[in-house]
């Protein structure tokens, strides 16, 4: 028998958020032998060696990393069981709610802009669930890599690709399953679509003689083809933590910048903003579930709500 059980799924998880076997003895509350014994056996079943051990702790190695990601949420799956099970009973009897604990992902600006609206209608119609919420910066795997390792059940995140123009009109409807280069067992909707913007400070004779700001998270956006085809933009000479840093330097006469509008919904009078005309880059922002989860009352409850917000 070669499949793994939720104990066994738990252990792996363990170990690897601990980062050793005794640290996770002590979190499940067995011995470390058992922790080693159960390691060995989920080696053995699954046909690859799961983790480097040393005298520092214990490391996933790839195969590990893809196994403790599956065991995560295939753990949430048996979370998740019960709320929808007892779901399904009440709404035999009539219209239900959805209950329990909605993990999300988000970056700063989402977390501020896009989901207290939804999450408020969200308690409205849905008083038992608990949402909890971490704000992640879109940097490596972003807030997408957190749903793929079964530490997020629903993420806003940075789709990758241009935006077709105009920005008005219809936006795809629910997931494909053809998901914008996410990993496998990923979907993807598109909620909005942002208009990137020149900012300067208010009243500069000569914005475009100000050094460039920039801030980590922007490194991978695709807009950098953008950036590089227009002679009047030089290269970023000033770099932040994140865009609302951006913002306040931008406030205080440091440098002009090219913002995304989520970001600049917290501008004051102290900056001005322009348009980058037609041709201007736009950012996609959507939300990424996987595969499993996408048809749970929770998630579908929480998008629903999320997709008023794009009118």
């Amino acid at each position: 028998m070669t499949e793994l059980a939720p104990q066994e799924l738990r252990v792996l998880v363990a170990v690897a958020e601990a980062g050793g076997f005794s640290a996770a003895a002590h979190r499940l509350g067995i011995t470390q032998s058992a922790v080693s014994h159960s390691v060995r056996g989920s080696e053995a079943k699954v046909g690859a060696v799961l983790f480097d051990r040393g005298r520092a702790g214990a490391s996933p190695t790839p195969a590990g990393e893809r196994a403790v990601a599956l065991g995560r949420r295939i753990l949430r799956l048996y979370e998740v069981l019960g709320a929808e099970a007892r779901a399904a009973g009440r709404a035999a009897a009539g219209p239900g709610t959805a209950e329990g604990v909605l993990r999300i992902a988000a970056f700063r600006s989402a977390a501020l802009h896009l989901l207290p609206p939804a999450l408020e209608r969200l308690a409205a119609r849905h008083p038992g669930i608990r949402p909890e919420i971490r704000v992640v910066r879109e940097l490596g795997p972003g807030t997408a890599g957190e749903v793929a390792a079964g530490r997020a059940d629903l993420a806003i995140a940075t789709l990758s690709g241009p935006a077709s123009r105009p920005l008005s009109g219809p936006l795809p409807g629910p997931p494909s399953g053809l998901p914008d280069g996410l990993p496998d067992g990923l979907l993807s909707g598109e909620l909005t679509r942002e208009a990137y913007s020149l900012v300067h400070p208010a009243g500069h004779p000569d914005p475009k003689a100000l050094p460039l700001l920039d801030w980590d998270e922007n490194c991978g956006s695709y807009t950098r083809d953008w950036w590089r085809a227009q002679d009047w933009i030089p290269r970023a000479t000033v770099k932040a933590e994140d865009d609302a840093m951006v913002l306040t330097m931008v406030g205080r006469g440091l440098g002009m910048a090219i913002l995304p509008e989520l970001s600049l919904r917290e501008a004051t009078d102290a900056v001005e903003i322009a348009g980058l005309g037609p041709q201007g880059p736009v950012r996609r922002v959507g939300y990424v579930t996987t595969a499993e989860l996408a048809s749970t009352l929770a998630v579908r409850a929480l998008i629903r709500e999320l997709r008023v917000e794009r009118g």
